[in-house]
């Protein structure tokens, strides 16, 4: 139900404004102006490198916007922060395809059939609608998207723009918790909430009886028999 992603996403929130109020002393103002911020470009780089490396093998999207927010306040740390993950889905999915695919195959050929289903038919719609969930980084996902037969456009921006509220709310919680702005941190938990209700609302009414796989749709209280049966890889290709 939406009450267990709304207490987890909640019990992130609070344990990274904890670590970023802990870690002040280690992570203060003058730390990041001399490593990141007064390093210009340089330093911009080499964030959105870093995150959209460690992205690419699973960080969590919301802990690179909460790092974002932290380093460069709300509004250039979000900007950084979705250049960071929309980079990490493009690697992670181009590896797949490109280097790993007959191994994930053998593997994880039952998971990537659940996505193959899912997103094939209007991909961009579909991706948008799986990042709009607080799914945490959707690595897998990326996997399988990269193994199967969907296009790559409307996939990149679908996720693009599914990315965008979590993002906002987690850079606005990175920021407000180095400047000690708890008020921020508030707004964007109310956000959140906001969020993962409109994320549920908008899988279930759009989804056109597609399936993300039984354990996501258990946890949105959505019934078994009322999904369709994946799309199979051989009949995508």
């Amino acid at each position: 139900m939406a009450t267990r992603f709304i207490f987890r996403g909640l019990l992130v929130i609070v344990v990274l404004v904890v670590v970023g109020y802990l870690l002040k002393d280690v992570l203060d103002q003058q730390w990041v102006d001399t490593q990141i911020r007064d390093r210009g470009t340089t330093g911009e780089l080499l964030f959105v490198l870093v995150c959209s490396l460690l992205g690419s093998i699973g960080l969590s999207r919301q802990v690179v916007a909460f790092l974002g927010g932290y380093a460069f306040g709300f509004v250039y740390g979000f900007i950084l922060a979705m250049l960071a993950v929309v980079a990490a889905c493009i690697i992670t999915f181009t590896v797949s395809r490109f280097l790993l695919r007959n191994f994930l195959l053998r593997h994880f050929s039952e998971r990537i059939c659940e996505v193959d289903g899912f997103l094939q038919e209007n991909t961009f719609t579909m991706a948008l609608l799986i990042r709009l969930l607080p799914l945490g980084s959707n690595w897998m996902v990326n996997i399988a998207a990269g193994v199967s037969g969907v296009r790559s456009a409307p996939f990149f921006t679908g996720s693009a723009l599914g990315y965008v509220p979590q993002m906002l709310i987690f850079s606005l919680v990175g920021s407000g918790a180095r400047v000690e702005r708890f008020w921020q941190v508030a707004i964007a938990m109310a956000l959140f909430v906001i969020a993962v209700f409109l994320g549920i609302y908008l899988y279930r009414k759009y989804r056109h009886g597609k399936t993300l796989g039984q354990v996501v749709d258990r946890e949105l209280g959505i019934q078994a028999d009322d999904v369709t049966a994946a799309v199979s890889l051989k009949e995508a290709e």
